[in-house]
């Protein structure tokens, strides 16, 4: 481990890229695998204000129930949008890569060359 960490979903062709970006680039990332490990509240505030987002910026609505939970209404708040993503992980868009240098969710996947070191 190098002090990287990606939150991965392994179904996800933009997850499985990233964390192959960052294996061939010589890094070994801790893998989270959030749909069984699921998040924490604590953990989504942290990664969203290092990533400088609010909650409806990493709501996943492709694929997911955030429409018919009422998340995509401009009237859910931020913490009805986190307790939501707290139940489903799914929610969450991914993957977020977490690096000495930051955090971001990185779609498209080249967007993970932003958080590693210029010698990589």
């Amino acid at each position: 481990m190098d002090g990287i960490v990606i939150y991965h979903n392994p179904n996800c062709g933009t997850s499985r890229t990233t964390l192959a970006m960052l294996r061939e680039r010589g890094h070994d990332p801790e893998v989270v695998e959030y749909l069984k490990a699921g998040w924490t509240r604590e953990l989504l505030e942290d990664l969203f204000r290092r990533m400088g987002v609010h909650p409806r910026q990493a709501l996943r609505v492709r694929g997911t129930a955030a429409h018919e939970l009422g998340l995509t209404d401009p009237s859910a708040s931020d913490g009805a949008i986190l307790a939501a993503m707290v139940l489903d992980p799914v929610l969450v868009e991914r993957p977020i890569v977490v690096t000495p240098r930051g955090a971001a969710l990185c779609r498209p996947a080249d967007l993970v060359l932003s958080l590693l070191e210029e010698s990589s």
